[in-house]
């Protein structure tokens, strides 16, 4: 009962390995773990062992772990996680928060929209198995907050869009009322958006540091490390150190974003309709009358087809370490010396 306040479920205990207790990861440093528990903040070290249940190298900010004495020695099955493959050939999924019910897309006031961005961080939230909510900071420097939040909302179909203040506390309250005891969020967004500002005014106090924006007009780095916050009325937020690029892990996500794309591409006569001169194409008869901005179109291509490139990697990946693998046994077994014959 003690742990429920960290996000535990009674579900979760037949996962727990025999003699252990358990803990919540608040942050991961080399070779130890900061983890919650009923009695308080400890830190542990990591069992050499030790892995996700996805096989990689785990645990992650979120993760529930298994504790025997002062060491971790196994991460329990994840619910859901936020995973973010940095942009590159050969780059690896990295797990960024685990076990998170929603996910703060946050985004600055104060400019025009940046409707693509928003719109990438949120397929890779829905892909996370986690609920999205677009969080817009700034507002004291926004002129037409609703104009600004009406434009975002069109475009993060399905999703609510909430515009805050740190500076003069508006809209907070629609926040925390979003984090109830025991619900954790995790925020994700580029640097100097407001994250680690929005975390203060949630905690009430200051437990990340902030930054000016640089003269060039681009963010800061504040926050350096994912960590877990418990906030006073009972949520835990993790934060994020802003990502500067931020590639799909897969397609999972990528129509739910656009599904107002993908609802008209269902009307398309032909089912391998590529939506640019095919005749019957739903998609075109949508932007011919003004239902839909090409511009969605466009996004919806990209990244989908990034969503394949990352998915075509994945597989890649993993037939060359299966290949690795029965290579490394192969040679094990050759190495072996050849038992007698029996009766000789």
């Amino acid at each position: 009962m003690e742990l429920i306040p960290l996000g535990w479920t009674a579900e979760r205990s037949q996962d727990v390995p025999g003699g252990c207790a358990v803990a919540r990861v608040a942050r991961v440093d080399r070779g130890r773990l900061t983890v919650l528990t009923a009695d308080g903040e400890h830190r542990v070290h990591r069992a050499g062992t030790l892995h996700d249940d996805a096989g990689g190298t785990g645990p992650a900010v979120g993760d529930w772990v298994a504790v025997r004495g002062e060491q971790a020695v196994a991460v329990l099955p994840r619910r859901t996680a936020f995973v973010r493959t940095a942009a590159g050939r050969g780059s690896e999924p990295q797990v960024v928060a685990a076990n998170v019910d929603l996910v703060l897309v946050v985004d600055a006031l104060g400019g025009a929209p940046r409707l693509r961005r928003v719109e990438r961080y949120l397929a890779v939230a829905w892909g996370s198995g986690a609920m999205p909510v677009v969080v817009l900071t700034k507002a004291d420097l926004e002129p037409d907050v609703p104009a600004a939040v009406a434009a975002v909302a069109a475009d993060a179909v399905g999703v609510p869009v909430l515009a805050v203040s740190s500076v003069t506390g508006a809209g907070l309250d629609d926040v925390r009322a979003l984090l109830g005891p025991g619900c954790t969020a995790a925020m994700v967004g580029p640097s100097g958006v407001g994250k680690s500002s929005l975390l203060n005014a949630l905690a009430g106090a200051t437990v990340a540091g902030t930054a000016e924006i640089r003269g060039d007009g681009r963010g800061r780095h504040t926050t350096t490390a994912r960590e877990l916050h418990v906030l006073p009325g009972g949520g835990l937020l993790v934060d994020t150190p802003g990502m500067r690029e931020l590639a799909l892990a897969g397609e999972d996500g990528v129509d739910t974003v656009y599904a107002d794309v993908a609802g008209y591409a269902a009307d398309c006569r032909f089912r391998d309709c590529a939506h640019r001169t095919e005749p019957g194409c739903g998609v075109a008869a949508a932007i011919d009358r003004g239902d839909l901005d090409p511009a969605r179109l466009t996004a919806w291509r990209k990244l989908q087809a990034e969503a394949h490139r990352q998915e075509l990697r994945a597989d890649a990946r993993a037939r060359a370490l299966e290949t690795a693998r029965v290579r490394s046994l192969h040679r094990e077994m050759r190495a072996r010396p050849a038992k007698p014959r029996g009766g000789r």
